[in-house]
């Protein structure tokens, strides 16, 4: 079955991994930081910290600005989970905003929203298409808002030719194993504040300064949330590779935009000319007739060798939220979780496996063409 996003591993990468096994320091050591640095030259971040997950990152990254209780975070519900469970973890409150048709925030509606209470604004870039950072800034400025991005999605990224993750007072990438690049489980922070990157390397190591010889002083609260030398060796080398997957994934992405963009039942993700997107996902937005229909176009999909995937169920629509802050209904949001459906969109696929794909996605998607009257 073709999945919708997936890494892939070659043998340079095996032999890095092997290489690092055989060294004589598996946990925090010159990898790590070797990685980091590679990340920042590929971003043009002033500091990279990398934690062993995105979810461990975005606790880091909640921390080290100082997010406390009953702060508001404005926010978007289509995401996983772990964006806004860092935050509520803290006390936090999650105020969430409503999107656009493409599962960006809209950030029209984010300034009505900010209150006396509010502390940063978390924007993801859905699917790796970046959201409007221009117009964000401009309110986080006015209301000195911090700006953290949810970039899970949008490692490679850019803006008006400018990287995700050089941008925000913080930003926040996955290398989990569906990325484009993986080190099976990890994530970073990146910053421009050498304050934050100071906080999230203490908290991501027990909140510990070593000092002479043998001693060392737990200054502050911290876990241990470090990436392993083996996880940042695999780093390195998909990293080294990742320009040359971002490459497939958009020239898969656009064979599938050319062959949908007379369709009518269905509309995909539109990324503009400023923009380049990872193309983490490719989703396909349903039109509203074809919603009663989801499950069953899914469930075909998947018995005929694709592996779709949705996403994501809107955060507040799960029971840990409903019961913690009440039931939330947002428009578009809902909308938007009614009609999504992922597709396969990687750098594994060959262009017979898009064909294949866009030729399965059609003819299960014309079963639903509207008849016509023969009178």
């Amino acid at each position: 079955m073709l999945s919708y996003s997936t890494q892939l591993i070659e043998d340079d990468d095996i032999e890095a991994v092997i290489e690092t096994l055989k060294s004589n320091l598996l946990a925090q050591g010159p990898k790590v930081l070797e990685f980091e640095a590679a990340l920042c030259k590929y971003t043009g971040a002033k500091y990279a910290v990398a934690f062993n997950s995105a979810t461990s990152a975005l606790s880091g990254a909640y921390h080290a600005c100082g997010v406390e209780k009953d702060d508001e975070i404005i926010t978007s519900a289509i995401s996983f989970v772990s964006t806004s469970n860092m935050f509520v973890d803290l006390g936090a409150i999650p105020v969430w905003c409503d999107i656009k048709p493409d599962g960006n925030i809209d950030e029209n509606k984010i300034e009505k929203l900010i209150t006396p209470k509010t502390k940063a604004i978390v924007p993801i870039h859905f699917a790796g298409k970046p959201v409007d950072l221009q117009a964000i800034y401009k309110i986080a400025k006015k209301h000195k808002l911090l700006v953290i991005e949810d970039a899970a999605h949008a490692l490679s990224s850019s803006l008006n030719n400018k990287k995700i993750g050089s941008f925000s007072d913080m930003t926040i990438f996955s290398f989990h194993a569906i990325k484009p690049i993986t080190t099976s489980e990890g994530g970073a922070v990146l910053t421009n504040n050498k304050e934050y990157a100071n906080r999230l390397k203490l908290f991501r190591s027990h909140g510990i300064v070593k000092k002479k010889l043998w001693n060392s002083d737990m200054i502050s609260m911290g876990y241990n949330y470090r990436l392993t030398e083996i996880a940042a060796a695999l780093g390195i080398s998909q990293l080294k590779k990742l320009d040359k997957f971002i490459e497939k994934r958009n020239k898969i992405a656009s064979y599938f935009d050319e062959r949908f963009k007379n369709e009518k039942l269905f509309l995909a993700q539109k990324i503009e000319p400023h923009q380049i997107s990872s193309r983490h996902l490719y989703p396909i937005i349903l039109n509203p007739e074809l919603h009663s229909f989801k499950e069953t176009i899914f469930t075909e999909l998947q018995k005929r060798g694709l592996g779709v995937q949705v996403h994501y169920k809107p955060i507040y629509q799960n029971s840990f939220y409903k019961e913690k802050f009440g039931e939330v209904s947002l428009p578009l949001t809902d909308k938007f979780y009614n009609a999504e459906i992922s597709i396969p969109c990687n750098q594994t696929m060959s262009m017979q496996d898009a064909a294949f794909v866009a030729d399965t996605f059609l003819d299960v998607i014309h079963k639903y063409l509207p008849r016509k009257s023969s009178v």
